[in-house]
């Protein structure tokens, strides 16, 4: 069952990577990334059924919905930009005439880690009804309330910015509207608040592991694939706009701005 997960990940990788070959844009490794996850869910929930009904419920319903939104917004901003995200044209430019199976191991890595931040879910769809103990319900519901405030929150800061962003006389210009007034990466906190759901279903069944998640994913946004680059492109794109946007808004926990 585990290695058929795996197999569809790595499929997808390859079938996007043939596409991102065919238009040399290699942000669709993105869209794939959530896709995949989105599959090994909806799969996990059919051949993983031994947890109680309401975790199955919030697991295969909600995670799913989850990244099938992802997914959805990722496309929809892949299609409708003209050029490669700057991201992989500085991939491609440094791997130079290695770029094709540079990228096939990039996508193919890629498909590790779907499977791997599709564990938490998998997991506690796994673990047999007896185990769970008698807080599973209130916890259960306090997860799905978690969740459910994680997806308004960056389905909100999506749209913002991607109207923001299709207008064109915000062209050289900061968001700093809406929750992007409060937070300059609202969609990247959401993203991480959502990752506390696991863990914290994982307290009425003992799989204490899964704190690691929300631990990763902050590395991850604040450290290495997220906020970082963001920012220095940012800069690079609206100089001074942005370094005046950074001084008076938080970076990550929405906070009321500064005067």
């Amino acid at each position: 069952m585990w290695l058929t997960l795996f197999i569809l990940d790595v499929l997808i990788m390859l079938l996007c990577w043939l596409v991102s070959v065919y238009n040399q844009r290699a942000g669709i490794v993105d869209v794939a990334w959530s896709l995949s996850i989105a599959c090994n869910i909806i799969l996990g929930f059919y051949l993983f059924d031994h947890a109680p009904y309401i975790v199955q419920l919030l697991i295969g319903i909600g995670s799913s919905l989850w990244f099938l939104r992802l997914s959805w917004h990722l496309l929809r901003r892949y299609l409708k930009e003209k050029h490669e995200d700057q991201r992989y044209a500085s991939m491609r430019q440094a791997m130079g005439n290695w770029q094709s199976v540079g990228f096939l191991l990039f996508f193919m890595f890629q498909a590790v880690l779907a499977f791997l931040f599709s564990l938490p879910m998998l997991l506690l769809l796994e673990v047999p009804e007896s185990l769970w103990n008698t807080w599973t319900v209130p916890v259960t519901l306090c997860a799905a309330c978690l969740m459910f405030m994680a997806l308004i929150g960056e389905t909100i800061a999506d749209q913002q910015l991607y109207h923001f962003k299709q207008d064109p006389k915000h062209h050289g210009q900061t968001m700093n509207q809406g929750l992007w007034r409060y937070s300059r990466h609202p969609n990247y906190f959401f993203e991480w608040l959502h990752w506390f759901t696991y863990p914290i279903l994982a307290s009425a069944c003992g799989l204490w592991i899964l704190w690691i998640y929300p631990v990763l994913m902050w590395l991850f946004l604040y450290y290495l694939t997220g906020i970082p680059f963001s920012e220095r492109q940012a800069i690079r794109h609206r100089g001074q706009n942005y370094r005046d946007y950074q001084q008076r808004t938080s970076m990550f926990i929405p906070w009321k701005p500064k005067q």
